[in-house]
């Protein structure tokens, strides 16, 4: 396997340190092809100038993350913008003390495309959207030099702005574009980032806003979600395929104490939800990462508002070996054994490469830890690819700096013992895995 260092670095740290990193996964996705083609379908209908919502439900470390971060990495290189946030007490959908606020600034603050995958695009899109404009009036045969040049581009930018007015606040956006393209063709640094922070929901009041941009409103808690349909709406007409949004922790609402301020964010969830389904939205995509007690629980989960539940819960059909991935809740399935051996091979090499050595480790290696990790009292149901993840890499620090340790005598040890209530059992499910 080719890999930079760099790249080896990140997945390593990261694995080993239980997070999901934001590059190199295609060198370590294994399985979840089906999960990955039901959202991949949905990327082709938002593409086309639909909408799409769907929930990722797993329990911890079922590798939710994982596969809204590869969705991540590849509607960027279908010329997506994707924006995403991890929800916490102090980032919610809606709140009295401007947590839906905290969490659109922290999706506007990872705002990503392909050529800036890190976050922090906003700038470099509305500059593009600026040069297109310029390139466009250009490649109609009037140049630069040609008085007529800054009004044409200047109306090529009046009429994208204009498109956005008939949508909820469009027109104070429509405004605040005009406002940018025009300190861009000023070169006035100052109004440009004046015109940023009130995109980024950085001003507090609306006389602020008003002193400084000539608009009497700001973004709120009550209507960030009315900004980014604007945004998707936008993008596209700046040259991009739409709008991804990802949310990840959305349990942080199951554990909200307030039952009152917990129904206000699954109405929230709700307004998105009936807004991409009836076509109230375009060119945007959502997904929500929800564990399966966030989803279901009746009392306090996102199935205690009714309208909600009465919309996500399984069919009458559902079941089994029978799951219908284009629902609009997924539900992933545990990997299979022969996964988690290939996922372990390449981990391996991954390893090998980052510290430049000969991998010592095995197939029959990989596949003794596999039957171990899974033989331990309760792993059928417990165990997740992100405790496999991190005791592999594990082993491979360890055998790594100690060279007369092999895999065989690691899981010896009492972490990794068979159980002998279990272990008859447990055989028989590994009667068929075989390297």
């Amino acid at each position: 396997m080719k890999i930079p260092k760099r790249v080896a670095g990140t997945l390593i740290n990261s694995l080993g340190g239980g997070v999901v990193p934001r590059t190199g996964l295609a060198y370590v996705t294994v399985g979840r092809e089906p999960e990955i083609k039901a959202l991949l379908h949905d990327v082709d209908v938002v593409a086309d100038g639909g909408a799409s919502f769907r929930f990722v439900s797993g329990k911890y470390g079922s590798g939710k993350s994982f596969l809204l971060q590869t969705v991540r990495n590849y509607v960027m290189d279908r010329g997506f913008v994707v924006v995403d946030a991890d929800l916490s007490p102090e980032r919610r959908l809606q709140g009295t003390r401007g947590q839906g606020l905290a969490t659109y600034k922290e999706l506007i603050k990872n705002m990503s495309t392909k050529t800036r995958p890190d976050g922090g695009a906003l700038p470099l899109i509305l500059d593009r959207w600026i040069s297109s404009a310029m390139t466009s009036v250009a490649d109609g045969g009037t140049m630069p030099d040609d008085p007529d040049f800054p009004r044409l581009v200047e109306r090529e930018i009046f009429r994208v702005s204009t498109s956005l007015s008939e949508l909820v606040h469009g027109f104070d956006f429509a405004k605040l574009l005009t406002e940018y393209y025009r300190a861009y063709r000023d070169d006035d640094d100052g109004k440009k980032s004046l015109v940023l922070k009130w995109f980024r929901g950085e001003y507090q009041t609306k006389s602020e806003a008003k002193a400084e941009l000539g608009v009497n409103i700001v973004i709120t808690d009550d209507d960030w979600y009315e900004y980014v349909k604007l945004f998707a709406s936008f993008f596209v007409a700046a040259g991009y395929s739409g709008l991804y949004v990802l949310v990840d922790e959305l349990v942080n609402v199951y554990k909200i104490p307030n039952s009152i301020t917990r129904q206000y964010n699954y109405e929230k969830i709700l307004t998105m939800y009936n807004d991409t389904l009836q076509g109230k939205a375009s060119h945007l995509g959502i997904i929500m990462s929800v564990t399966p007690q966030c989803l279901e629980d009746t009392r306090r989960g996102i199935y205690s508002y009714e309208a909600l539940r009465s919309r996500l819960a399984s069919g009458k059909f559902t079941a089994e070996g029978a799951t219908d991935l284009l629902s609009p809740v997924i539900k992933l399935s545990p990997l299979s054994n022969e996964e988690l051996l290939v996922l372990s091979e390449k981990l391996t090499e991954i390893h090998a490469a980052l510290y430049d050595y000969e991998p010592r480790v095995t197939t029959e290696d990989s596949a003794l830890f596999i039957k171990a990790e899974f033989s331990r009292v309760g792993a059928s149901s417990l165990i997740t690819p992100r405790e496999v993840i991190r005791d592999w890499i594990e082993i491979l620090n360890i055998i790594y700096q100690n060279p007369s340790v092999t895999v065989a005598s690691l899981l010896s040890g009492g972490a990794f013992s068979f159980s002998e209530a279990d272990v008859g059992e447990r055989d028989e499910n590994f009667a068929e895995f075989e390297i």
